[in-house]
């Protein structure tokens, strides 16, 4: 039997959208755009502005932006990749909003995500604790991948 599978994704900027349209194509998956319900702004976006809603955000643990809609199919997929632009070395607030508002007991949770210089990080240890019934594969940083690239990588991880 062959899994479900979803590529859930927040974008910002479009890069990490584009990854996703991709990784989906590659992996034969749903797609479901994680969109705030209060759309960033550039000026939100600003890492150099202490003040911007972005910076606010990434500095308070408690932070969870509002969801656009509750929509994303998660309880009937199997495999869960999970994308995201890397701000301030981790993933997004809006991801933990994500992972906070549905069950994802027993599902595989793959992360992914885009960046202009860094890493995953420690983006696991921080995500894990807001989905503790999942099963977490690790992830990937996926800056400039193919089609091809993606393919092999879903079919390296033996879903």
């Amino acid at each position: 039997m062959s899994k479900k599978i979803l590529v859930a994704y927040f974008s910002a900027s479009g890069a990490t959208k584009r990854t996703a349209s991709l990784l989906a194509k590659a992996a034969n998956a749903d797609l479901y755009e994680i969109a705030p319900k209060i759309p960033y702004t550039a000026a939100d976006l600003d890492w150099t502005n202490k003040k911007s809603r972005s910076s606010l955000e990434m500095t308070d643990p408690a932070s969870r932006p509002a969801l656009a809609d509750m929509g994303a199919p998660v309880s009937v997929c199997d495999v869960i990749f999970l994308g995201f632009p890397i701000w301030w070395y981790t993933a997004p607030t809006i991801i933990k909003t994500f992972l906070e508002a549905y069950d994802f007991s027993g599902k595989r949770i793959v992360l992914f995500a885009t960046s202009g210089g860094s890493g995953l990080g420690k983006s696991e240890s921080a995500l894990s604790p807001c989905a503790p019934n999942a099963v977490w594969m690790g992830g990937k940083l996926l800056n400039g991948a193919t089609e091809i690239s993606l393919k092999n990588w879903v079919e390296s991880l033996g879903l």
